[in-house]
């Protein structure tokens, strides 16, 4: 189908996501079982992601905070791209840009859930953030074209 290969980084970056949530867990439930002062689940009543940061090392705490940006930004990629697939302008160009995105976001969430160097991963998403506007600027020129 024409413009329809955008949807695979579409597909891809949200089985990323998925990773990240079993990375997440996979590293903050032992994580937790460690802290002596931790009730246990059954217990825990209106506790946040926050009161967790507290009590977990920080190495455990980046890939939350990984998983959660993975539902910022990205957001309107999805949005975009499927922008892009309906009007038939997801090939191409617009696919390749968005295979560079994925990557790049995928990137950033594995410098963030490891090393977490901030320089690192402001130049890895404000990269992502160009490839999202070109993407963007492609979607208006042809929506607003006629």
């Amino acid at each position: 189908m024409i413009g329809m290969d955008i949807l695979q980084p579409v597909v891809a970056l949200t089985i990323w996501t998925m990773v990240m949530w079993v990375w997440m867990y996979a590293t903050r439930i032992p994580a937790m079982s460690k802290v002596p002062d931790m009730p246990p689940p059954s217990k825990m009543v209106g506790s946040t992601g926050a009161s967790l940061r507290e009590k977990l090392p920080a190495q455990v705490s980046w890939k939350a905070d990984n998983y959660n940006h993975l539902h910022e930004a990205p957001t309107v990629f999805y949005a975009i791209a499927i922008v892009l697939a309906i009007i038939g302008q997801g090939d191409g160009l617009n696919a390749l840009l968005a295979w560079i995105y994925v990557g790049l976001r995928v990137t950033h969430s594995l410098v963030q859930a490891t090393a977490n160097v901030v320089l690192v991963r402001f130049v890895l998403f404000a990269l992502s953030s160009l490839v999202l506007m070109s993407l963007i600027l492609h979607a208006a020129i042809s929506v607003f074209r006629g």
